[in-house]
């Protein structure tokens, strides 16, 4: 339960049906924002704090950014707000797509971080999934490289578990996952992960990893690099449901 905002609309006399009508959304769409704690659109959650004279972060606190390191707090903002994010990743999912089983292998076997900041961490990757369960997610794509898919992360059961997980992550409209397969030579997608971000405003912006903290781009010539390497790497990709046969098939072998 939403407390903040269920303690909002009894002191304001609103009903999840008036605050629906004045933010312009479904009623059942406030009742999944009350009693199931989604969160909304970044739009939707400034009108309907307007509307209830409440400050945003009042009703919804970003408790994810308390939990990321300082350096990622721009990139995570950037991600929040995209229309679009496009994902390349040749050794790991990527953070959107993990369970929580994998997250935590990954994490642990690291060696980056002190045992007692690993469920800190987690926490907040799960929270930062939430932007593909919102009313209105972005567009979601996302390459990987066929070893992703055979890396025993986590163990079998682990590995088997996150492979039906993306499959299911497949069948949502906004979310489309393609597969490198492990015939491809050398490509773009060897010198390294990355995102890219659509913004509202139709700019783009890029995130890089490394093994100390990523980095995030956003002079021309660094976007036109990344768009560049996408190209590569989607153009070198399965299509969409050659993937899903793929990780269905790797699935079985986890066994």
């Amino acid at each position: 339960m939403n407390d903040a905002l269920r303690v909002a609309l009894g002191e304001t006399g609103h009903t999840t049906e008036s605050l629906a009508e004045r933010v312009g959304v479904d009623p059942k769409t406030v009742g999944r924002w009350l009693s199931e704690g989604r969160i909304p659109h970044p739009r939707h959650r400034v009108s309907a704090a307007e509307v209830l004279g409440r400050d945003v972060g009042d009703i919804w606190p970003d408790t994810s950014r308390r939990r990321e390191p300082v350096w990622f707090r721009p990139w995570q903002e950037i991600e929040r707000e995209a229309v679009s994010l496009r994902s390349f990743e040749s050794l790991v999912l990527p953070g959107l797509l993990q369970t929580e089983a994998y997250a935590r292998a990954v994490l642990t076997g690291a060696g980056m971080l002190p045992r007692t900041d690993i469920d800190r961490h987690i926490a907040a990757r799960l929270a930062r999934q939430g932007i593909l369960r919102r009313e209105e997610p972005p567009q979601f794509t996302a390459v990987i490289d066929e070893g992703v898919l055979r890396r025993p992360v986590g163990g079998p059961e682990t590995m088997r578990e996150q492979l039906h997980a993306l499959v299911a992550a497949c069948a949502e409209p906004h979310v489309r996952i393609h597969v490198v397969p492990s015939s491809v030579g050398a490509y773009a997608g060897l010198n390294g992960p990355f995102v890219i971000a659509a913004c509202p405003d139709h700019r783009l912006a890029g995130y890089l990893d490394n093994q100390l903290q990523g980095q995030v781009v956003s002079e021309v010539d660094e976007i036109a690099a990344i768009m560049a390497a996408w190209e590569n790497v989607r153009g070198e990709a399965l299509s969409r449901w050659q993937s899903v046969d793929l990780i269905t098939e790797v699935a079985e072998t986890w066994s």
